[in-house]
């Protein structure tokens, strides 16, 4: 099954397109024994446990490789968030068996080095797509697409403040350089399919400026932005219908409001619940 179909058949089983960020901090972990890798698994086994006897599954899930090998010590010979992630991701497939998993990672570099930042994501993490970031060109991209069946999310007009700051640039002739991506994003999708771009729900005119752009391309949206960072999912879902788009080709992207909305240890005694509460708010908000 390629990528873009993975996507549809997802949404359509659970009848949403959430997209779960899983991105903890370790101070705001409920577990604290002081070794890293038992206290996610520990956070995460009962996490998924209570998502999966309460029939909130997410439509993907989102691994920031960063929030787990930031916790390896290699020259102590210590891979306890690399060991984390590996764990975390057989708990995704056993327990959401079909649920494709994004690792967000950005990666982009010179041909040899993209294919191998490709074979981590697609090869020794077994990710369903990647993270891309484009501004080395198309020779940087490659390797990505490269892939068979595997998707690719590349940086389009991105949710951060500072995103303005080169996305947003004027090119001669007036077209916004983040529209020239998206322009490339859908030539690329177009000739090797399973091509998305990540799209932030923080400016809701740009949002449906691309949508609406990418619509008849069905370029799959990887939308970030919701919750901490300002975004509406009701927003986002209403500009998708408005113009269009095929709304079971985006997913709607969520990480510290699911896994810790108190956003700082300690953590509350009712924490499962809080995650719960705020899950099924989504779920529902971006029912499809």
């Amino acid at each position: 099954m390629n990528y873009d179909a993975k996507l549809m058949e997802s949404a359509k089983t659970v009848g949403n397109i959430v997209c779960m960020g899983l991105d903890p901090q370790r101070e705001a972990l409920p577990f604290a024994s002081g070794d890293v890798r038992v206290d996610l698994n520990a956070f995460f086994q009962q996490l998924f446990r209570r998502m999966a006897l309460s029939g909130l599954i997410p439509a993907a899930f989102k691994p920031n490789i960063g929030y787990y090998q930031s916790l390896d010590r290699p020259r102590e010979e210590d891979f306890s968030g690399s060991q984390a992630l590996a764990d975390l991701l057989d708990m995704v497939e056993n327990f959401f068996p079909g649920i494709p998993v994004i690792l967000d990672s950005k990666r982009g570099d010179i041909a040899r080095s993209s294919l191998n930042y490709a074979q981590e994501a697609f090869d020794c993490w077994s990710a369903d797509a990647v993270t891309v970031a484009p501004y080395m060109g198309s020779d940087s991209v490659k390797p990505f697409t490269d892939q068979p069946e595997k998707g690719v999310y590349i940086l389009n007009r991105t949710s951060n403040p500072g995103g303005k700051d080169l996305q947003n640039l004027v090119l001669e002739g007036g077209k916004l350089l983040y529209l020239e991506v998206a322009s490339q994003i859908a030539a690329y999708n177009a000739k090797t399919g399973c091509v998305g771009a990540v799209v932030g729900a923080t400016n809701p005119q740009e949002l449906k400026d691309i949508a609406t752009f990418y619509r008849d391309e069905r370029v799959p949206l990887l939308i970030p932005g919701v919750g901490s960072q300002g975004g509406s999912a009701p927003e986002v879902m209403e500009i998708l219908r408005s113009c269009g788009y095929p709304v079971e080709l985006a997913r709607i992207n969520s990480s510290s409001a699911l896994t810790h909305p108190w956003k700082k240890g300690p953590a509350p005694e009712d924490w499962l619940e809080a995650c719960e509460e705020n899950l099924r708010t989504l779920i529902r908000e971006c029912a499809v």
